[in-house]
């Protein structure tokens, strides 16, 4: 008999690597019991990475959450672990020391035991101070390696690094293989070189997508892996992970020792997990997400994040045929601009230095070929526009990119006046807990149980505003009702539906909307119009006045020149600055922080 093989429910990512959400905590609570009874998992993972921020966004307080989540597997004696960006924490921007190192001591006293640690660009220097503060709030440092597939990304580079943060201290390696495309043979290769160096615990984790994760499972355990991250029905497979079940089947099969599965519980959760796609998180997951799909073996995009761009992707068709309907030009479907996504992705990630597709780079590189993709598609220039977050990882500021970038990127930061930076990206982002209570004490906000809310409100400063204030959840609960209507309606259009109209003889294009249109809605409408020219919205997306609780939001009169950041439009989890094409004063706002604004919408006006 080989060895033991330990399960791990990869349940927060089985969700986001579906759809958009996760489980309210009600939900939560209600399915834990079950999989508990499952009676197989030695782990679970319970919360981290974009688990506190959809928490926000649909107004639930995720300190709550966790709590709650976490406390019946722990009774059970069942291990919690979550996901740690390193530099970015939980969010997709870096994030100050002292937010980072108050990060780990609440997560503890929350009742997480394990934080998984990763860097985007496998950077050591920004892992290194997460094992530091993982160790001080007596958590177990799991330390990953983003696997990605690449001439710079071999089997002794992986090797090399899991050597590099064992010396520093992490207590177990994750092999991280977001995008399900590290090969099998590779895979189990860089798993013997690790125990070769240390017999410390190896985690695997991979989605299904491209096809290589139950063979790659397979070659990892035959070289020594203690941990097997799963999925089960009706979220495993396609941008998922492997199913339980049969994975369980499989190893058992090769000889390994691993743990029976109650079949009666496993058919609770299933059952479960259906009920709560019925609720409203089925809403917010494409159908498509459930194939396999070998094309992503080419843009290696990774499960997690292709669940949120198939959702996104409606948005920037409509906006591209938005475009192409003014001007009589064909429509293109959804499945062209996928193609046509995948192959910018494969044509930018070399150029922008093969950064690992893993949150945030992932979204950063496939965010930057979108954009190209959409500007292209409306006759404008590639690399036209890169939000000052992606700018931030082409710089260095982020941490050191794996390899070159490309002349053509180096020319545009010259002429633009960017500078490079190679020093350690965490003296970008000084300490800011004092400022950020300051504004909690003004606002007669309490800091929490173990400065739990502190926490949240410097790692997420927008998203919390807007759960604090009610708008979050009042949002979220239009959505909700907005996609039932849709649901309910069938093949009735919802959204505004271009049509082809003949007046004498004349054919028009014209753009028809369908229901009432709530005088609330209009934005520009709501706010006071002053006199000047318009600052239009570029893509579709949230608009917000600052970035951080640190920048000054501009008013009506204050000055602004040529080019100065006036606002931001967030989309597809990225704040995209929108500067003044010229210089004068501002005479309107004509949007709310927070508002849903479509591409050409006024944002502002400059007289």
């Amino acid at each position: 008999m080989k060895k033991e093989v330990k399960f791990s429910l990869v349940f927060r990512d089985m969700w986001q690597s579906a759809g958009k959400y996760v489980p309210r905590v009600d939900q939560l609570m209600k399915v834990a019991p079950a999989i508990i009874e499952m009676g197989c998992f030695a782990r679970v993972e319970t919360n981290g990475g974009g688990f506190e921020q959809v928490n926000l966004l649909f107004g639930e307080n995720p300190n709550n959450a966790v709590r709650q989540w976490t406390k019946p597997f722990h009774e059970a004696g069942i291990q919690t672990h979550m996901l740690d960006r390193a530099l970015n924490g939980l969010r997709m921007s870096p994030v100050p020391a002292d937010v980072r190192k108050l990060f780990y001591k609440v997560k503890k006293t929350q009742g997480t035991d394990i934080t998984r640690t990763f860097c985007g660009l496998n950077d050591i220097r920004n892992i290194a101070p997460s094992i530091e503060y993982a160790k001080a709030a007596g958590m177990i440092s799991q330390c990953a390696l983003s696997i990605t597939h690449s001439p710079i990304h071999t089997v002794e580079y992986y090797v090399n690094m899991a050597k590099q943060l064992i010396d520093l201290g992490a207590d177990e390696i994750c092999i991280k293989d977001m995008a399900g495309i590290g090969r099998p043979v590779s895979l189990g290769k860089i798993v013997a070189g690790i125990k070769a160096i240390k017999d410390i615990p190896i985690q695997y984790h991979s989605h299904a997508g491209p096809g290589f994760n139950m063979a790659s499972i397979l070659e990892v355990c035959e070289a020594g892996c203690d941990y097997v991250d799963v999925g089960m029905e009706p979220l495993s497979w396609g941008t998922g992970h492997a199913d339980v079940i049969s994975v369980q089947a499989m190893l058992k099969d090769a000889g390994f020792q691993v743990p029976e599965i109650n079949m009666e519980a496993y058919m609770k959760v299933r059952s479960l997990v259906q009920e709560f796609m019925d609720d409203f998180l089925g809403l917010y997951i494409s159908p498509k997400n459930r194939l396999m799909n070998s094309l992503l073996i080419g843009p290696g995009l990774p499960g997690g994040m292709m669940g949120s761009l198939m959702a996104d992707l409606e948005t920037n068709l409509e906006s591209i045929n938005k475009y192409k309907a003014k001007r009589n030009m064909k429509f293109m479907t959804q499945d062209e601009l996928l193609i046509k996504l995948f192959n910018e992705v494969a044509y930018v990630w070399p150029r922008v230095g093969y950064p690992p597709l893993v949150t945030p780079f992932s979204q950063y590189v496939k965010n930057l070929a979108l954009m190209n993709v959409m500007q292209m598609e409306k006759g404008k220039e590639r690399w036209g526009m890169i939000a000052d977050d992606i700018w931030d990882m082409l710089l260095g500021k982020a941490g050191q990119l794996p390899g070159e970038l490309a002349p053509e990127i180096k020319e545009k930061a010259e002429k633009e006046g960017r500078k490079f930076f190679t020093g350690n990206p965490q003296d970008n982002y000084p300490d800011a807990l004092d400022k950020f209570r300051v504004l909690m004490k003004d606002k007669g906000w309490d800091m929490g149980q173990d400065d739990e809310e502190l926490f949240e409100y410097a790692m997420h400063p927008a998203q919390y505003e807007a759960y604090k204030s009610g708008k979050a959840k009042q949002d979220f609960l239009e959505d909700v009702e907005k996609r039932r209507m849709e649901k309910k309606a069938g093949t009735a259009p919802t959204e505004p539906q271009t049509l082809t109209v003949d007046v004498n003889g004349t054919a028009y294009r014209v753009t028809v909307a369908y229901g009432d249109v709530k005088p609330e809605t209009s934005q520009a409408a709501a706010a006071p119009v002053g006199e000047g020219k318009d600052i239009l919205s570029p893509l579709e997306g949230k608009f917000f006045l600052t970035k951080t609780a640190q920048e000054t939001p501009l008013k009506v009169g204050d000055k602004v020149n040529e080019g100065d950041v006036i606002c931001y439009v967030e989309a597809m989890k990225t704040y995209n600055a929108i500067r003044a094409e010229f210089g004068g004063t501002i005479t309107a706002i004509c949007a709310n922080p927070g508002d849903a604004v479509s591409e050409d919408d006024v944002l502002m006006k400059i007289g």
